[in-house]
C-alpha cells in the first residue's frame, strides 16, 4: 500500500508538472496572470528584435493566444472577406494543424478582430468572437462539438466594443457573459454539451470584465463585474449572494477584479479604483478613488490591463499611461512613471509577475523585465518583441495580452504570431 501511494503521488506530481508550463486560458494556468515557470532569463538581449523560434502570418485581432498540450490557439479576422477564424498551430514549429472559419459582419466599434482569449480544457477549445459567436471545438481535430450565437439565441444587444470577456471553466460548467434577455447577463453551460445550466443577472449593458471565482469567508463566489454593479453569485446555481451597486460610465468594466485576503480590488477608466471588504454574504467599501476626471486622477484608472496586488501595494497602469504604485490599505499613490509605457490617452502595458520581478508587454511591442516595489519602478532590460500594427490616435499599438508557456512568450499583432524562447 505504501509503495502504491508513493507511485500514485509521483504520477500525480508528474501530471501537474507536465501541465504547469501551459497557458491554457486568459490569465494562465491559475487564472491569475502569474508566470510560474523557472529557468527563465535574467535579462533580455537588447540588440533589435528578440530571437524567434518561429513566426507565422495571422489576421487582425485583439485576442491573446492560449497554449496547451503542445499547441497554440488564436482567433483572428480576415477583414477583406469578413471572416473570423480560430487557428491551431504546433507550438514547436508554428505549423498549422487546423483552422475553422465562419462569416461575420462586424457592427462593433474598433472592428479589428476578436477580443477574447481561447480557453482549453479537457480536450476542448472554447472561443467567443467579437459579435458573440461561441464555439466548443475538439482541441485535436477542430471539429465543432457545439456552438451558440448570442444575438440569435439569447437576444443579446452587443456592447459598443463587442464581446471581449473570456469564458471561465468551473468543474463541468462553462461560465460566460452573454448579455441576453430574461436575466441572462451571465450564463453557465454544460461544458461538454452546451446545455444551459443556469442564467443570472439583468443589466442592459454587458461590460467586458472576465468572470472570476474567489473564496471569501469560506464561500466560493463568482465575481461578475458589470456596468451596474459588482455582483457575487453562487457558481453552482447563479443565485446572487451580494451586490455592490456601481454605475460605470460607458460600460467600461474591463480589468479582472483582484483578490487580496478578504478584499476585492477593481478599477475603471473613468470611475477609478474601488476596494471592497468581502465576507461570506456581504461587501462594504474600504476606500474609493477620488479622481476628478479622466486626466486628473489620484490612483489607478485602468482601461485594459489588470493590475497586480499584494498585501502592501497595487501596481497598475492609469488612464494616460502612468504606471503607478498605490498603498493597498489606503489607495494612496506612492509613485508614478511613464518609462514603461508612454504619455497619452489609453497608453498601456500588461503586467505579469514572475518570481521576484515582473514582465511588462507594452503597446509599443516592447517586452520589459523590471522590479516594481513600494519605492518605484526599476527597469532591468527591454527588447522589441513584436512591431505595433494598429493605429490609435496617431500612434501604432498592440492591444493583445501575450501568453507565457514552454519557457517562451507567445505574442501577436495584426500580421503575425510569434514564439520567442526566454529559457535561461
Amino acid at each position: 500500500m505504501r509503495n502504491l501511494l508513493l507511485f500514485t503521488t509521483l504520477i500525480a506530481s508528474h501530471a501537474f508538472v507536465a501541465k504547469a508550463d501551459d497557458w491554457p486560458q486568459w490569465g494562465g494556468p491559475m487564472h491569475d496572470i502569474v508566470w510560474r515557470e523557472n529557468g527563465i532569463v535574467d535579462k533580455l538581449p537588447t540588440d533589435g528584435l528578440l530571437p524567434r523560434v518561429w513566426s507565422v502570418p495571422v489576421g487582425e485581432g485583439y485576442s491573446g493566444p492560449a497554449v496547451a498540450d503542445g499547441r497554440v490557439y488564436l482567433t483572428d479576422r480576415i477583414h477583406a472577406d469578413g471572416t473570423e477564424r480560430v487557428l491551431c498551430v504546433d507550438a514547436e514549429t508554428g505549423k498549422e494543424i487546423w483552422k475553422h472559419e465562419y462569416p461575420v459582419r462586424y457592427t462593433v466599434s474598433y472592428p479589428a478582430g476578436p477580443r477574447a482569449t481561447p480557453v482549453i480544457n479537457d480536450g476542448r477549445v472554447y472561443t467567443i468572437g467579437a459579435e458573440g459567436h461561441m464555439f466548443c471545438f475538439d482541441a485535436k481535430t477542430g471539429d465543432v462539438i457545439w456552438k451558440k450565437e448570442f444575438q440569435k439565441d439569447f437576444g443579446t444587444k452587443l456592447p459598443n466594443w463587442g464581446m471581449a470577456a473570456a469564458p471561465l471553466v468551473d468543474g463541468e460548467k462553462l461560465i460566460t457573459l452573454v448579455g441576453g434577455a430574461d436575466g441572462a447577463l451571465v450564463v453557465a453551460f454544460d461544458k461538454a454539451t452546451g446545455k444551459e445550466l443556469w442564467r443570472s443577472l439583468d443589466d442592459p449593458a454587458i461590460g467586458y470584465a472576465p468572470p472570476v471565482i474567489y473564496e471569501f469567508g469560506g464561500r466560493r463566489q463568482l465575481i461578475m463585474w458589470h456596468p451596474a454593479a459588482v455582483s457575487a453569485l453562487d457558481p453552482e446555481t447563479g443565485e446572487v449572494i451580494w451586490e455592490h451597486p456601481w454605475q460605470i460610465r460607458f460600460g467600461l468594466t474591463i480589468p479582472m477584479p483582484r483578490q487580496i485576503d478578504d478584499r476585492l480590488f477593481l478599477t475603471a477608466f473613468y470611475d477609478g479604483p474601488l476596494m471592497l471588504k468581502v465576507s461570506a454574504d456581504n461587501a462594504e467599501v474600504v476606500w474609493k478613488g477620488q479622481g476628478k476626471d479622466e486626466q486628473n486622477t489620484d490612483g489607478i484608472h485602468a482601461i485594459m490591463p489588470t493590475p497586480w496586488i499584494t498585501e502592501a501595494n497595487i501596481f497598475g497602469i492609469c488612464s494616460y499611461g502612468q504606471l503607478r504604485g498605490l498603498d493597498t490599505d489606503t489607495g494612496k499613490r506612492l509613485w508614478e512613471t511613464f518609462d514603461a509605457t508612454g504619455r497619452g490617452r489609453w497608453w498601456n502595458a500588461f503586467i505579469i509577475p514572475h518570481e521576484d520581478r515582473f514582465f511588462l508587454h507594452n503597446e509599443q511591442g516592447d517586452l520589459i523585465i523590471a522590479d516594481l516595489t513600494a519605492e518605484g519602478y526599476k527597469e532591468i532590460s527591454r527588447a522589441k518583441l513584436v512591431e505595433p500594427t494598429r493605429k490609435v490616435q496617431r500612434r501604432m499599438t498592440i492591444w493583445s495580452h501575450p501568453a507565457f508557456a514552454m519557457k517562451s512568450v507567445f505574442a501577436r499583432n495584426d500580421k503575425e504570431l510569434v514564439r520567442v524562447s526566454l529559457a535561461k
